[in-house]
């Protein structure tokens, strides 16, 4: 039985941040992925790379940004995002649910950890065009998110596997995890199935970041309700609760929203897994500059009611309960230069008109009578006193609808106009492990630190109710992986 210092299960952002941490303990370190090479990497391959953490001005940018221009510092206004605006953003998106402990370590641990891996070798760019519209000729950024990585989700995880192989560290492809060797006090090792045949590997301490269960339909229909395996997953096919089932097998305590997840609207005719080539060009996030309506012809959300990244990643569930599981996202010409790159692909279920009556015809699914009087009532309640911008909640609101629409109300009337057929794509559940917020250490349904045992990543639960800030994903991977290394190794 061959062995190492510490084994870590999963390869996708929090796995690497984990092992890459570990290593700097001089401790050897063993990857095992369940997925091939050529799919490995988890939901992070999948994302779009955005980074959410705290900072205090163009100075903490500059410094993840080495590669940035004085002319474009010249023409973009970065602002600032304090702890105190990253706080309250948790905190209200998640109806004040979200473990304070857990956010704290999270918040606090945001911007050093990102110039953490700027040291290992990571780049970041900021987020032009889809977090800041240009305006007067200049960048404003919004909603908190500023910074992605080089390449997106597949470049931060090819540059990973490249520092990783760098380092030292061992990486097994094709090697699905079935239990952790446990002798009833201590976490010892893992036995691997790998090319049919089942092996033991002894270590010293095992981190578990081998994502959420939302790959796997029944647990989804178990534990998020009837319905959700109607679902689109947006992500890797790999995600099926293996890490947590292994860990509650030894006794860890389940944690978190596990009725929850993060969800948004994806194109209807998306495969049932994500699909590499497209990565997360199948989302349909500007939403906000436009209407949706379901079957019956009717809008059912405030598409204003926030800035879209407090928004998409629960208007997924609301899309998924609507007659036949369907929304139509329907803009004219007044906004279409806005939307974003996603609504350019060749794969996207777009459908146009010059009309909104010969629109109707060709939104599968909608009644067309229903659709176009709803229209004419949206119309009707837009106030165009208020001007609209795109990079501020700009007030510029409905009147007298039963579903208002809050910022960002344009009349629709100036054709040709365009509609996409969306359903629900889910990225990751909420619901997971408890752990200590400080060493990442899992915790038992006894309350009692399990030995040799640490987790990281979506299946950390505690973080996330209903709710999800956009771009925290990668930045909680990257924070309690790399604390979890840390402590592993030690």
């Amino acid at each position: 039985m061959s062995g190492y210092d510490v084994i870590i299960v999963g390869a996708g952002n929090a796995a690497f941040c984990a092992a890459l941490a570990a290593r700097e303990k001089n401790v050897s370190v063993l990857v095992l992925e369940r997925a091939p090479e050529d799919l490995s990497g988890g939901n992070s391959r999948f994302t779009a790379g955005a980074m959410r953490f705290a900072y205090d001005g163009v100075d903490d940018i500059r410094s993840l940004c080495p590669d940035l221009s004085e002319e474009q510092i010249a023409i973009t206004d970065f602002g600032f995002y304090t702890t105190d605006q990253f706080y309250d953003d948790m905190f209200r998106i998640t109806r004040f649910r979200t473990d304070p402990d857990l956010c704290e370590r999270l918040v606090m641990g945001s911007r050093d950890t990102l110039g953490w891996m700027v040291q290992k070798g990571i780049r970041f760019m900021p987020i032009y065009g889809r977090q800041a519209f240009k305006v007067d000729g200049r960048f404003k950024f919004w909603g908190g998110l500023t910074l992605e990585t080089w390449g997106g989700g597949p470049g931060l995880v090819d540059r990973q596997v490249q520092l990783a192989g760098r380092a030292g560290i061992e990486i097994r492809y094709g090697a699905r995890v079935r239990e952790l060797l446990f002798d009833g006090h201590k976490v010892t090792g893992v036995r691997v199935q790998k090319d049919g045949e089942f092996h033991n590997i002894k270590a010293g301490a095992v981190v578990v970041a081998s994502g959420g269960f939302e790959s796997n339909a029944e647990w989804r229909t178990r534990y998020l309700g009837p319905g959700w395996e109607m679902a689109r997953v947006r992500g890797t096919a790999y995600n099926t609760g293996d890490g947590i089932r292994m860990a509650m097998d030894v006794g860890a305590s389940p944690c978190g929203n596990w009725s929850g997840c993060h969800a948004v609207g994806w194109d209807y005719n998306a495969p049932e897994f994500g699909d590499l080539a497209v990565g997360d060009g199948f989302q349909k996030h500007s939403y906000p500059f436009g209407v949706m309506v379901n079957a019956t012809g009717r809008r059912f959300v405030d598409e204003g009611a926030d800035f879209r990244n407090y928004t998409y990643a629960k208007y997924g569930r609301v899309i998924l309960e609507q007659p036949d599981q369907f929304a139509w996202q329907v803009f004219d010409q007044k906004v279409t230069h806005l939307l974003r790159d996603e609504y350019r692909i060749k794969q996207a279920s777009k459908v146009s008109a010059p009309t909104l009556e010969q629109l109707a015809d060709k939104m599968d699914g909608v009644d067309k009578a229903g659709f176009v009087a709803e229209m004419e009532r949206y119309n009707r309640a837009v106030n165009t006193a208020v001007a609209f911008d795109p990079n501020v909640k700009d007030g510029r609101h409905t009147k007298g609808l039963e579903v208002p629409k809050s910022n960002w109300a344009n009349t629709i009337d100036d054709g040709p106009f365009e509609a996409y057929h969306i359903t629900c794509g889910i990225t990751f559940t909420f619901g997971g492990l408890r752990i200590d917020p400080h060493t990442s250490q899992v915790i038992s349904d006894d309350q009692a630190p399990i030995p040799g045992l640490y987790a990281a990543g979506e299946l950390v639960g505690g973080l996330f109710y209903f709710n999800y800030p956009g771009g925290t994903g990668l930045v909680s991977g990257a924070v309690f992986g790399r604390q979890a290394g840390i402590n592993a190794a030690e």
